[in-house]
């Protein structure tokens, strides 16, 4: 996995962020915009031949592979390639994910026509991708540690409609490296997509004291 240490500052990626997360928004719509478009195959072809031009501009020059996860000295991680909350990632709905003082991790998203399934309705995979997300998110900061997708259940209680949403994920108990977690979308009348995980933490990453430890020899060392 490509897990890389970053000499960004704080300062320093806010600004990269104040210029990329507008990119990634406008390419979202651009997205939009062209499920939904019903102009001609004039404007169509005209589209394509500007998006190209676009494309090639912007990969004069680029990483190789995928985008990985850079941690700053504080550890701070940032996957901004990730399908679920990455914020160079236009496929990635904006989930902006909170996390509250119980542990628990909650969102706020608006799904539009890019995440349809059946008309009108989310596409049961994309709920199941950003429970999934909601879920490792919640268990990782809770006890400071990574942890992964080990078995994932979901129930579908009824249709899912596109629109505004609400998620929420909780740690229900672990046992060693195992973390059992639920999770749920909710539209304004409740429950529509609930979930069950258990997230594993990998055996060879380090416990919290040492975590914490590791965290105060990057913060202090030198620029």
């Amino acid at each position: 996995m490509d897990f890389r240490l970053t000499d960004m500052t704080d300062e320093e990626i806010a600004q990269d962020l104040s210029v990329v997360e507008p990119l990634t928004d406008s390419v979202r719509d651009l997205i939009d915009a062209v499920i939904r478009t019903e102009v001609d195959a004039e404007h169509l072809i005209a589209a394509r031949e500007q998006i190209e031009a676009v494309v090639a501009s912007l990969r004069a020059e680029q990483k190789p592979g995928s985008y990985g996860v850079p941690f700053t000295k504080k550890l701070h991680g940032m996957p901004y390639g990730n399908a679920a909350v990455g914020k160079r990632n236009a496929i990635a709905p904006p989930l902006e994910i909170e996390h509250q003082a119980d542990g628990s991790a909650t969102s706020k998203v608006v799904l539009g026509a890019a995440y349809e399934g059946p008309a009108g309705l989310v596409h049961g995979g994309i709920s199941a991708m950003l429970l999934d997300q909601l879920l490792g998110e919640a268990v990782s900061r809770q006890h400071g540690i990574p942890c992964f997708t080990g078995t994932l259940t979901m129930t579908y209680l009824r249709p899912t409609p596109l629109g505004a949403l609400r998620l929420r994920a909780e740690t229900t108990g672990n046992s060693g490296r195992k973390y059992f977690v639920r999770a749920e979308i909710c539209d304004a009348d409740g429950p529509t997509v609930t979930a069950e995980a258990i997230m594993v933490a990998p055996a060879n990453f380090p416990r919290h004291e040492e975590l914490q430890r590791l965290r105060a020899q990057l913060a202090e060392a030198p620029e």
